[in-house]
């Protein structure tokens, strides 16, 4: 079992999922995600910690060769001038096609976001659609789960959802979520695995809501108080340019307040049922990651 970005919440957590009926191979970029995965796996048995370039063919096509399934879980929401979306998406989607007839790999499944649209205007979104037609159109079959927020215990959307109490200021506060527990992530990727065509499969949580109504719920149930004010979308964009003009590696994009303000707002039960998962309601997805 191949899993690429093994190092992030989602990565952690598949391991966990995988590692007592699979020996795994986790790849990671560099040496501090390495000891950082190793660490946070050190008590499961069967799981090797690999370094890889994800554009380096040669290295991937070594380390796939005794696979049968690949979990490509790389990408990321805001580019820099070091690390562009063709490099972090579309190269290492161009590797993993080409790995994966070499290895004879039976399947892939790819992590990709919802929105995901090459002809999006949005460069994040339209570098993971190209992405996913790289490997859609590759000889082996291969499923795309877009997904939207993800909600795991101690991850980083969950520790930044569980400071938001008192006066909140966000932009366009009124854009749509449907957050998904990464429990659920889990349990319809390994289901995908059973998949044999090429495809996408949407998936969110059972419940789309405003971010400002999901703000106010998860710190109502965190016993606090949240007041979200809205601020236009636009002066978040203007900040983001200007960061982008004077940073080599700006902490906010406007491609990724992109994303953030993409109304998530799918009927969930068919991709639930297909995959033949259980979702987490949100009520019990919020008590589990803001009142932890």
């Amino acid at each position: 079992m191949l899993i690429t970005g093994a190092n992030g919440n989602l990565g952690q957590r598949l391991i966990r999922r995988l590692a007592a009926d699979f020996l795994i191979l986790a790849v990671v970029r560099s040496e501090h995600a390495k000891k950082s995965l190793m660490s946070a796996i050190a008590d499961l048995p069967g799981v090797e910690v690999l370094i890889a370039d994800y554009n380096d063919e040669s290295t991937l096509a070594d380390i796939a060769k005794n696979c049968t399934y690949a979990f490509h879980l790389v990408g990321i929401i805001k580019a820099s001038r070091e690390n562009t979306y063709d490099n972090a998406h579309q190269g290492p989607c161009r590797v993993l096609s080409s790995v994966a007839q070499q290895a004879d790999l039976e399947r892939i499944v790819y992590l990709s976001l919802l929105g995901s649209d090459i002809n999006s205007t949005n460069a994040c979104l339209a570098s993971r659609g190209e992405a996913e037609r790289i490997l859609m159109e590759g000889a082996v079959p291969t499923v795309v789960m877009r997904i939207p927020m993800v909600l795991g215990e101690n991850d980083y959307a969950s520790r930044s959802l569980r400071k938001k109490s008192g006066l909140v200021f966000d932009f366009r506060s009124s854009s749509k979520e449907q957050p998904i527990y990464a429990g659920d992530v889990i349990e319809a990727m390994v289901q995908a695995m059973t998949i044999t065509e090429s495809g996408i499969i949407e998936l969110a949580g059972p419940e789309s809501l405003t971010r400002a109504s999901l703000i106010r719920r998860a710190a109502g149930i965190a016993g606090k108080h949240a007041v979200v004010i809205s601020l236009p979308l636009a002066m978040g964009m203007l900040i983001a340019k200007l960061l982008e003009w004077c940073l080599p590696v700006p902490p906010v994009t406007r491609d990724m307040l992109g994303i953030l303000d993409h109304d998530d707002d799918i009927d969930a039960t068919k991709a639930g049922t297909r995959l033949g998962i259980h979702l987490t309601s949100l009520d019990d997805t919020l008590r589990k990651v803001v009142s932890s």
